[in-house]
């Protein structure tokens, strides 16, 4: 039996949902019917034809991007915080952004993020030329950072593997004098631990920079 009172957002929901998992193919009128227990002519009723889905898909990302919210006690602190929501944001959802980019839409979808780093930037004393220069920063360091996660979880197996290639070099003893280290990068990748620290030693240089010609 088909259900009834099916919103909208309910539609709009499940299709994330499928894409977010399986990527844009997987999204057909007809499966995504079966997945709300509905006919497909509901479907078509809340949101038009496929195209017409997809489309508000991409809207509702470029908005979902927009409602991150910068957190910390100065503007560093605040400006990393958006920083890892963004990256966050990018990772949980990358067939949609994928299909915002598609679209055009990918310049949209980050003036969000950037108007709160503006915004960070001059409350700490930054203007111009050095507060553009910190909101691009930061915004390549996450697309970059997220690409480079991504390529590595697609990328096959390797052999010998970046842990395997520096516990040789532990165990010969040609790290250059400097085991824990040949440790350390033998160990596995913390990503998210690895991220807010980079992030946050780009954005000390670039606000100590900026402070310091500030001064000059």
């Amino acid at each position: 039996m088909a259900r009834s009172a099916l919103t909208r957002d309910e539609v709009l929901d499940a299709a994330a949902a499928l894409v977010r998992e399986h990527g844009p193919a997987a999204l057909t009128m007809r499966r995504l019917a079966a997945e709300l227990g509905t006919a497909v002519t509901s479907i078509y009723w809340h949101v038009g034809n496929r195209e017409s889905l997809l489309d508000a898909l991409v809207e509702r990302t470029v908005a979902d991007l927009g409602t991150l919210r910068p957190r910390g006690a100065d503007p560093a602190e605040r400006i990393v915080s958006v920083a890892v929501l963004l990256r966050r944001a990018l990772r949980e959802r990358p067939h949609l952004v994928a299909m915002v980019h598609e679209r055009g839409l990918t310049e949209r979808m980050f003036l969000p993020a950037q108007r709160a780093l503006v915004h960070e930037a001059h409350a700490a004393g930054l203007r111009g030329a050095r507060a553009a220069e910190l909101v691009r920063a930061v915004q390549f360091q996450v697309v970059g950072h997220v690409l480079v996660e991504r390529n590595r979880e697609r990328s096959p197996a390797q052999s010998p593997a970046e842990t395997d290639l520096w516990a040789a070099e532990t165990a010969a003893g040609t790290a250059e004098a400097d085991p824990p280290l040949a440790r350390a990068l033998a160990a596995p990748i913390d990503t998210e631990r690895l991220f807010p620290v980079a992030v946050r030693a780009l954005v000390t240089g670039l606000l100590r920079d900026g402070s310091d010609r500030i001064r000059s």
